[in-house]
């Protein structure tokens, strides 16, 4: 199994833990996940972070739950694994962009069974350094359909429908706050 972290820096030689810097609420006995972690991802769901970090984006894909209804609604390309939604005033950035995966040994992280999220107590070196430029390509060539709004405020009621939506620095998205 691979993880990886993705970070716009070309020289990390060791992830440290730190904390995350806008504390989430956190169900009882896991107030420790805003504590310091070192961050991952599984392959699968890699392509939410091929991104600039601080890209606004909403990203949707159907479940095993997903009901035939919001199938019909938000899903009808059949090949895609994801739908993946940015700001206009983002996507010059985003073809612009570089961005460096790093692969992490899984061995000290644990699952947090949340969207293919890992974390890691200890500090963690990475086993390989990849460049990601052209990231609009990297996005298709996995399958994921990089879309774009005005704003995202409109996909505000996505995380009412079955399936899996995940918002990634929606602090940085006008009028989302």
């Amino acid at each position: 199994m691979a993880l990886y972290h993705f970070s716009e820096d070309p020289g990390i030689e060791v992830f440290e833990p730190r904390p995350v810097r806008v504390p989430s609420r956190r169900p009882p006995g896991r107030e420790w996940l805003n504590g310091p972690l070192v961050w991952a991802i599984d392959d699968w769901r890699q392509p939410m972070y091929l991104f600039p970090r601080e890209c606004p984006r909403i990203l949707w894909w159907p479940l095993p739950t997903t009901t035939p209804a919001d199938r019909a609604r938000y899903w009808s390309a059949a090949d895609l694994r994801m739908i993946a939604y940015v700001e206009e005033a983002w996507i010059e950035r985003i073809r612009t962009a570089e961005v460096y995966r790093y692969e992490l040994s899984p061995e000290s992280f644990v699952d947090l069974d949340d969207a293919g999220m890992w974390v890691s107590r200890t500090a963690v070196e990475p086993v390989r350094r990849e460049r990601l430029t052209d990231l609009p390509s990297a996005l298709a060539d996995r399958q994921v359909s990089l879309r774009t709004l005005a704003d995202l405020t409109p996909l505000r009621d996505m995380w009412s429908t079955s399936l899996h939506v995940s918002g990634i620095r929606l602090r940085n998205a006008k009028g989302w706050l």
